[in-house]
């Protein structure tokens, strides 16, 4: 199963974590790439992950949802918890390493430089506020998820490539107009025209 949250800042994202090691490894497998993982630095804990809405990256991340990602992991670390203070370290899903050699629900980081920490001083004003918003789902399917993101996620991309070539025919469309008209307002130029009648001499009206 997984547990959903309500975010105070912004209660549209999903927030979501697995309830133990074993259900971690499944969404460590079927993540999104919209997801930021977040767990306690150097402590058992659970993972937690925020999906960032369409714009958003981990470097524009509210710091009100920093905060409160960071507290409901330190809440549900067995050490983490009891600590007054603690490193959360946080990182793309995508950043995710998960080895053949490792234990269940261990990962590691395909580029370090990806891997960020906050301190988190424990706050139980929000992690009351949160917890109550917990939401258990025993439905969920990790794969079937994700396979229909991924769809939407192509379908919306074809639209955009078609809308595109749509602008860029347009786009051809207008300037091969321009062009005729202005071609055709030159052939239209009085001072450019010639005409084919020989000039009457005077003398001839005499």
């Amino acid at each position: 199963m997984v547990f959903f949250f309500t975010l105070h800042c912004n209660p549209s994202v999903v927030c979501y974590m697995g309830r133990d090691k074993f259900e971690n490894e499944e969404l460590i497998r079927w993540g999104w790439p919209e997801d930021i993982w977040f767990h306690v630095d150097d402590l058992s804990s659970a993972h937690v992950y925020v999906r960032l809405p369409s714009g958003m990256t981990m470097d524009t991340m509210p710091a009100e949802m920093l905060e409160e990602c960071a507290q409901l992991v330190k809440n549900n670390s067995i050490k983490g918890s009891g600590l007054s203070e603690c490193d959360v370290v946080f990182t793309p899903w995508a950043n995710l390493k998960k080895r053949g050699d490792m234990d269940v629900g261990q990962v590691s980081f395909h580029d370090e430089r990806l891997r960020k920490i906050v301190r988190c001083t424990k706050d139980n004003v929000i992690v009351k506020r949160i917890e109550k918003t917990r939401v258990e789902r025993n439905d969920y399917n990790y794969r079937e998820e994700r396979e229909n993101r991924d769809a939407r996620v192509r379908r919306e991309e074809k639209a955009k490539t078609v809308a595109e070539k749509e602008a860029d025919r347009a786009a051809l469309a207008e300037q091969k107009r321009l062009h005729d008209l202005k071609h055709y307002s030159a052939l239209q130029d009085t001072s450019a025209m010639r005409t084919n009648r020989e000039p009457v001499a005077e003398d001839d009206f005499m």
